[in-house]
């Protein structure tokens, strides 16, 4: 049960208030000053704070600051109460980083539609996502789905890239974050002897670039279209905004793509020292999450041959012979050059 401090010195308020929030679900304990509502806080490390602004002892700004300066306490949702409705106190209460700001007198509903968002948006950033660009990924639409990201890629006009159109170039200075609508696309560098090598997959709903716009550089690898496809293109200014107008979803996207890097060496290493067998089993189920392939019965890898191959890093002629191994050990099937897994759990778990 999530559990909620009220802060306000005004008795009647407090009481009431907690009284609407036990009636609602939520465990809750108040304090009738901001330093005791620190103190409170400190101590207690509730799920979420509602404060009044004007207190004696210390008022809710400055409670605000100490418990946004202190470690323990800096990532609890914030929200203001206030009597006070004046446009520059809103905006200071934003720029301290409040949550959010309800004026005195409150309708029941609206104090606990503001709570509800708060607490939902912060079970969303403390969920564990994969490390890397998967999991930023994930977090993007989990937040759009939310309504936390105010960026709706639906306000931007879609275009039809055809397969084999380039999207974006490698060594390019990024200018837009992008949102696969429909189809599939894959990212790839090219080695001295002129091989590709494919580094990502991406597929409805996924969005492409926001790390290299995150980290600031220039695209480290080159993005083509695999089947007809539609894609949204972000404007930069737009996307880096949305995420830098909430520290807490800026603070997340930055530790999951701080780990991309670990995440592309250890794939490195597993193409290195791997098993054929084992990089092929490893790529076909990659490839089997990243379209989100749901229904095995239904739906096959829709993907070439050339393709899984470079995002093995083997030669097409060696990945046609350990798929026909692997249809032989009856872990895969292939019907009209397409291929089915039927066995994802042995496939993933391959000791050779």
């Amino acid at each position: 049960m999530k559990t909620i401090l009220v802060i306000d010195d005004n008795t009647e308020i407090r009481e009431n208030t907690a009284e609407i929030l036990s009636l609602a679900g939520y465990t809750t304990f108040t304090a009738e000053n901001g330093k005791k509502g620190v103190e409170a806080a400190v101590k207690q490390k509730p799920d979420l704070i509602v404060c009044d602004i004007m207190m004696p002892e210390l008022d809710g700004y400055g409670v605000l600051h100490l418990l946004k300066k202190n470690p323990d306490t800096e990532h609890i949702p914030f929200i203001f109460l206030t009597a006070k409705a004046e446009r520059r106190d809103f905006r200071k209460g934003m720029e301290m980083g409040a949550d959010d700001y309800i004026s005195k007198p409150f309708d029941d509903i609206e104090l606990l539609n503001a709570i509800e968002i708060r607490l939902k948006k912060v079970d969303i950033i403390k969920m564990q996502y994969p490390s890397g660009e998967k999991g930023a990924n994930d977090l993007m639409k989990d937040l759009k789905g939310s309504g936390f990201l105010p960026l709706d890629p639906d306000q931007y006009e879609s275009e039809q890239l055809n397969k084999k159109m380039i999207l974006y170039n490698e060594g390019k200075r990024p200018k837009y974050l992008y949102h696969v609508k429909q189809g599939k696309i894959k990212t790839f560098k090219v080695n001295e002897d002129g091989k590709e090598y494919i580094t990502n997959l991406y597929s409805a709903g996924d969005y492409i670039g926001h790390v290299t716009l995150l980290e600031d550089i220039n695209y480290d690898d080159t993005a083509e279209v695999l089947e007809e496809a539609q894609v949204i293109s972000i404007p930069k200014d737009h996307f880096l905004q949305a995420v830098y107008s909430d520290m807490n979803i800026a603070t997340k996207f930055i530790k999951l793509i701080s780990r991309d890097v670990k995440e592309k060496e250890e794939r490195l290493l597993n193409l290195a020292y791997d098993s054929l067998r084992k990089r092929v089993a490893r790529a076909l189920i990659d490839i089997y999450q990243k379209f989100n392939i749901q229904d095995q019965e239904q739906q096959h890898l829709d993907i070439s041959r050339e393709d899984i191959a470079q995002y093995v890093g083997t030669a097409t002629e060696s990945l046609i012979r350990t798929l026909s191994d692997f249809k032989s050990e009856k872990l895969i099937e292939i019907k009209d050059s397409k291929i089915r897994i039927t066995q994802p759990d042995k496939l993933k778990n391959l000791l050779y």
